[in-house]
């Protein structure tokens, strides 16, 4: 019998919000956003159906600060890398629980509406893999900000 594990998560989607990025008190760059994957189906009476996923993405030291510098809301992403569950109790006393995808690679896979793409790098690939730091527990809990994200787009993918 195998000990060996996997655990690496492979999304493709638009941002919900823009990228916030902060720094824990090492100095360490931190940056968090939200990511929605869209998915249609056909159900068993032949209709049409469509769904959406949340997650929240996490990036850690340089490829944090690359994110927050290169992604925007509603703009479409490749990331790349591990779930992780962070669990911690609140001042009045409540647990509380989060999943995160904690990523160590990041392809921006479209311009930004607004930006030139003569000065878009729109392929940057940033790579960094670390030990993920611990969050303080006191930072909010992911609320998904779905307003102008980017469901129906038709972009495609440029490779």
């Amino acid at each position: 019998m195998s000990t060996r594990s996997l655990n690496r998560v492979t999304l493709i989607g638009n941002l919900t919000k823009d990228p916030e990025l902060k720094y824990t008190p090492q100095g360490t760059a931190v940056c968090t956003f939200g990511l929605a994957t869209n998915r249609e189906w056909t159900d068993s009476s032949g209709q049409k159906q469509e769904g959406a996923e949340f997650h929240r993405i996490v990036a850690w030291g340089k490829l944090g600060e690359i994110c927050s510098q290169l992604l925007v809301k509603g703009q479409k992403a490749f990331v790349e890398g591990r779930l992780q569950t962070r669990q911690w109790k609140t001042q009045d006393g409540s647990d509380r629980q989060i999943t995160e995808v904690v990523i160590e690679e990041m392809i921006a896979l479209n311009t930004p509406k607004g930006t030139s793409s003569d000065n878009y790098v729109p392929n940057y690939t940033a790579t960094e893999t670390r030990a993920a730091e611990p969050v303080s527990p006191a930072e909010e809990v992911f609320s998904a900000d779905v307003k102008g994200a980017d469901k129906d787009s038709t972009d495609e993918i440029p490779f």
